[in-house]
């Protein structure tokens, strides 16, 4: 809050007490600010270089620097009754078992296994598993196959920042070892992956897509790849994101679309949608705020769930908003999302934003039972695959409207990389786009933010009542600042081809409902190929 919209009581009282008719008072907070804007200004007038009379931008502070992985004392719920009243109903429902993960049976390898390296790195994760747990495929041979393609189609692509060589295939020597003593963990085991390069990964560099931090190294792993590390999945590279979740631009070019190279990726999960897309990883995990990972869903004709808030942990990510960063899966199937999702949700005490919720991801899901609505721009093929499904998919009004809230993105990235701009390390950046609103953000008030929070909370309530009469909607949009905001989960994916490349659509569930859109999800891929087809890469 800035020094003129504070007011003391003392301040007040002065007011109060100041006869109009006697010299004019001086107010002490215009004095203060006045002193200020002198005080920031004199540092630069010393060093504005005589020769061209240019200045140098000074840091603004330099000390009590808070780092971006502090988080505020207040926390983000989704449920507008709150959380522990939310987790408090699960309980009462004697078929909830919060905390327990289920166990997802792998249907098992029918066939030959195929010949071609190609063939096998665009197999779904839950087809590479059922190789990889009867032993006819080795995660060893498998983590090779998808290191030569990385290496081979990133200069393309420019989908990875780093490729992990050296430590994969010792993950991999290892699971195949375990795997072998017949020590399997389940159906990730051996199953090599690529995480956007927020996380933190001990030994490796965590850049966020900004030259600054080429080279910088945080030691600790992430939360999310702790989980996966713990399932058996095998970590082969960091992928590329635009520079602080922005866009597809990143320190070393722009991250393409292996379905047209010529345009970008989207993002700001660039890398895990390029990558994903290209058949370069089996799967990856991206992270979104306002589209980043819908977005890139669409634009590279892949699968992903992007959860409800809070059920997937942010531990060891860049933070850009603390009340809108969610982490999620990037497949090529939704069954794969299902997967991935069962292995990192639930709650972590070293992010008070997670909570853990039921998930019954269901692969043969009666459709007649799910109220589905439905906006009236949505193709009739898709609506119809659905009829023949069961479903009885009705017209929606539009969903609430978010137009008047402002201000929560900018103010929280802001203050999140309060410490990168107050030493004017933003001078280092090749892309700007993000870091550009920062210094102006400085200038919103509390009162303007904390407002936008309430109105949020107002739309929150809105967007329950719109869910009274239906457990999900169909949208083509993705509607992702209305979402982004409420906390919604979405289910993207494939579902036609437009233009040489898969055009996408999106489930919008009811908060903590992932498991129902993924099912829809999941029964409308069963009866459909959209899902199956690949980019023509050379």
């Amino acid at each position: 809050m800035s020094l003129n919209q504070s007011e003391t009581p003392d301040n007040e009282q002065i007011h109060k007490d100041h006869d109009i008719n006697e010299t004019p008072f001086f107010d002490r907070r215009q004095f203060l600010s006045l002193a200020a804007t002198i005080a920031a200004c004199v540092p630069e007038i010393c060093l504005a270089d005589n020769k061209n009379n240019t200045q140098k931008q000074q840091p603004i502070e330099q000390t009590n620097l808070l780092p971006n992985s502090l988080a505020p004392a207040v926390q983000f719920q989704a449920s507008p009754i709150g959380s522990a009243a939310y987790v408090e109903s699960l309980a009462s429902d004697s078929t909830s078992n919060v905390s327990r993960k289920q166990n997802n049976r792998i249907e098992p390898w029918k066939g030959v296994v195929p010949d071609s390296h190609a063939e096998i790195a665009f197999l779904p994760v839950h087809r590479l598993a059922a190789l990889i747990q009867s032993r006819k495929l080795s995660p060893v041979t498998l983590t090779e196959i998808y290191l030569e393609r990385l290496k081979r189609l990133d200069p393309q692509l420019l989908c990875a920042v780093t490729i992990m060589e050296e430590s994969a295939i010792r993950a991999a020597k290892q699971a195949e070892k375990e795997i072998n003593a017949g020590q399997y963990r389940g159906p990730l085991h051996g199953i090599p992956w690529g995480v956007k390069d927020l996380f933190s990964t001990r030994n490796i560099a965590t850049t966020w897509g900004a030259k600054p931090f080429e080279n910088r190294v945080i030691d600790e792993d992430a939360e999310i790849v702790v989980r996966l590390q713990k399932a058996g999945a095998i970590l082969i590279a960091k992928l590329a994101t635009g520079t602080f979740a922005q866009g597809d631009d990143w320190y070393r070019g722009r991250t393409r679309n292996p379905w047209n190279i010529e345009e970008g990726s989207s993002g700001s999960s660039a890398g895990p949608g390029s990558a994903t897309a290209a058949g370069c990883v089996a799967f990856a995990i991206g992270t979104e705020t306002q589209g980043s990972i819908v977005s890139p869903t669409k634009r590279c004709g892949i699968s992903a769930l992007r959860p409800t808030f809070g059920r997937v942990s942010r531990h060891g990510c860049m933070t850009l908003s603390w009340t809108m960063d969610k982490v999620g899966p990037m497949c090529r199937t939704i069954e794969d999302c299902a997967l991935v999702f069962n292995a990192i949700h639930g709650a972590d005490g070293k992010d008070p934003s997670t909570l853990t919720a039921p998930f019954r991801f269901q692969r043969s899901l009666d459709l007649s039972n799910i109220k589905i609505g439905y906006s009236e721009d949505i193709d009739e093929p898709f609506l119809k695959t659905l009829r023949d499904l069961g479903a009885k998919p009705t017209p929606m009004p539009v969903p609430p409207s978010y137009h008047e809230i402002k201000h929560i993105l900018i103010v929280e990235s802001a203050v999140a990389f309060d410490d990168f701009i107050s030493q004017n390390l933003d001078e280092q950046l090749v892309e700007k786009v993000r870091v550009k609103n920062f210094r102006p953000a400085r200038h919103i008030t509390a009162l303007d933010y904390l407002n936008a929070q309430r109105r949020r909370f107002a739309l929150m309530k809105e967007m329950a009542a719109y869910f009274e009469n239906i457990d999900l909607y169909i949208t083509h949009s993705g509607d992702v600042r209305l979402t982004n905001l409420t906390g919604n989960p979405a289910a993207v994916f494939p579902y036609k081809f437009d233009a040489e490349q898969p055009e996408c659509i999106t489930l919008i569930g009811n908060l903590f409902a992932d498991d129902t859109i993924l099912s829809v999800a999941h029964a409308y891929q069963k009866a459909t190929h959209w899902h199956e087809e690949h980019p023509p890469l050379a």
